[in-house]
């Protein structure tokens, strides 16, 4: 099992910055991708950010492309998503999750295998 616990959430005013962290423990599996999803009331999930254990390839949606950096500490087991010029369409439940399978599309959340609980940003206008 591997367990993920989400903070650094909060509110903001539009403009604004805050970054996510994404601790793993348990069983920690080498080699594995890490994503960021998002969840607004009445939305479906959307795909926000995910990174390659190297680091060395990061993928975006459109929708944060240019504001959002995903990045991570292998050595701390942690994942971090610094979110920059926030707004309020940004406001969401923000949860992060690891691939362990690397079969399926970053995109999805079904290729995904654990998920955090998540935590809430909330941006102001």
């Amino acid at each position: 099992q591997v367990q993920l616990v989400e903070s650094g959430g909060g509110l903001v005013q539009a403009g604004g910055s805050l970054r996510l962290s994404c601790a793993a423990s348990g069983r920690i599996f080498v080699n594995y991708r890490m994503g960021w999803f998002r969840q607004a009331p009445g939305k479906e999930r959307e795909f926000v950010a995910a990174i390659t254990w190297s680091g060395a390839t990061s993928y975006y949606g459109d929708s944060v492309k240019g504001r959002f950096t995903i990045s991570r500490d292998n050595a701390k087991n942690t994942v971090y998503l610094q979110m920059n010029s926030l707004k309020p369409e940004d406001t969401a439940v923000y949860s992060c999750a690891a691939d362990l399978r690397l079969s399926g599309s970053v995109w999805y959340p079904t290729s995904y295998d654990y998920w955090g609980q998540g935590t809430q940003v909330t941006v102001s206008s």
